[in-house]
């Protein structure tokens, strides 16, 4: 009988070692290293063993050709009947594709996928395995979300290869997985939810999807500082990792692609958690926009690009005086280094000191924003709490600020102000490189280069 063997793998980048070490060289993360056994060779796994298992692509070409003879038919996307999830996904379902959707428990992803398989199913073919719940947990959700079930062909089963016989004989147009971590192979003796299981099954379930045509969807767990949980070599062989965020305390969920070979990876889709399930938001500013009748002091609205529309949010800034040596610097929903390079820029080109001061910064709704356009915003903000001196309910504000302290132009300017003209803004603060020719009826542009000429106009 042969020897089983074994492997060292990293479970932050994939790399496998012989032997046991403290520290992962590719890395160069410490006590990642896990032993895995690997599978036995399968007869004939030489060249005719290589050529069936076809690689995460499904199949290998075996003759060069050149670029430019390329088929270039486009492949019709399939509706996944939410717009704010067709939008992440750059259009839509693309057969033959690998979408991996993560999230913290109770984000909402079983319930997004179980919305998105029942209305798919009244007019295609789609298997949904569950291997966390029964069969009877996910129809009273069903029930529950009162979704159409008719239709949804439904298996509870956590081994690939059961998965794959029952998907070959059904032939899926969609095939969802809930979830990755809880599938083995019987050639792997690891627990479900390892390192090589998870790279192993989800290799499998990927390579079916793409022979078969298959729009794949796979469930993924997050760990505690919420990336997706598993080798990293996950994240490489799908086609699309989306994350779903929202807050226990919220009734919002917002979904950001982290990965797309078939569209844009800052696209931002927006759901309300309610009694029925996941109810996409058409218009996201509206919802981030509600804020009370009587203007505080550091409360300010801003305009973020995310994907391909423009959305207004409100950022609000609070100092106090700080009883400690070393002041605290807190941000929710912005990078906390910015803020501190930021309030550096304040002291030195704006005169004004925050040095003695706790300053605590949040963006209103759980939207985190990741582009510069809010630099401007942020300061304005921190200056209207610094001399307790509410600004105008009317006013919106977006730009860069650079460590010179000049105002830099930031990308869509012009569709930033049209979107603040059709929620009644009237006036806005933007970069000079950004101040159209013609400002929108009943709108007041104020372009800046620097930020003592923002300060003056406050």
């Amino acid at each position: 009988m042969a020897k089983a063997k074994s492997a060292f793998v990293c479970t932050e980048c994939g790399a496998e070692y012989r032997k046991w070490q403290g520290q992962c060289t590719s890395c160069q993360e410490w006590n990642t290293l896990s032993e895995v056994r690997l599978a036995a060779a399968r007869p004939g796994a030489g060249a005719a063993g290589g050529a069936a298992r076809g690689g995460y692509a499904g199949s290998l070409s075996r003759e060069v050709v050149d670029l430019a003879n390329v088929d270039l038919a486009e492949v019709p996307r399939l509706s996944s009947t939410f717009e704010e999830f067709d939008r992440v996904l750059g259009g839509g379902l693309v057969p033959g594709s690998a979408v991996l959707l993560g999230g913290h428990p109770g984000a909402g992803k079983s319930t997004l996928l179980l919305q998105t398989a029942c209305k798919l199913a009244q007019g295609r073919r789609v298997l949904y395995v569950t291997g966390e719940e029964s069969l009877s947990q996910v129809a009273m959700r069903a029930h529950r979300l009162q979704l159409p079930t008719r239709g949804l062909k439904m298996l509870a089963e956590t081994s690939i290869e059961t998965i794959l016989a029952v998907a070959e004989r059904e032939q899926p147009e969609i095939l969802v997985i809930d979830s990755i971590q809880t599938m083995h192979l019987e050639d792997i003796s690891s627990a479900p939810g390892g390192v090589a299981q998870v790279r192993e099954s989800a290799a499998a379930l990927t390579r079916f999807a793409k022979q078969s045509n298959t729009v794949l969807l796979l469930v993924g767990h997050v760990t505690k500082d919420g990336t997706l949980a598993g080798p990293k070599v996950l994240e490489h062989m799908i086609d699309a990792s989306l994350l779903l965020e929202g807050g226990a305390d919220s009734r919002f969920r917002t979904l950001r692609g982290q990965k797309n070979r078939f569209g844009a990876v800052n696209e931002l889709g927006v759901f309300a958690m309610l009694e029925h399930g996941l109810k996409e938001v058409k218009n996201p500013s509206a919802i981030f926009l509600s804020r009370g009748e009587e203007q505080a002091p550091g409360s300010l609205v801003m305009v973020v690009w995310e994907g391909t529309r423009p959305i207004l949010v409100e950022v609000q800034a609070l100092l106090d005086d700080s009883p400690l040596g070393n002041p605290r610097r807190v941000a929710v929903g912005l990078d906390q280094n910015r803020l501190a390079m930021l309030l550096a820029v304040l002291h030195r080109h704006g005169g004004l000191f925050t040095g003695d001061q706790d300053v605590f910064l949040n963006v209103v709704g759980g939207v985190k924003v990741l582009e510069t356009s809010a630099d401007l915003a942020v300061l304005l903000a921190v200056v209207s709490s610094l001399q307790n001196r509410p600004l105008a309910r009317e006013l919106v504000v977006f730009g860069e600020v650079g460590l010179s302290g000049e105002i830099r132009p930031v990308p869509s300017g012009q569709e930033r102000i049209v979107e603040a003209a059709k929620h009644g803004f009237k006036r806005a603060i933007v970069p000079r490189a950004n101040a159209p020719k013609r400002s929108p009826d009943g709108m007041e542009v104020v372009a800046v280069d620097k930020l003592a000429d923002a300060l003056e106009v406050l």
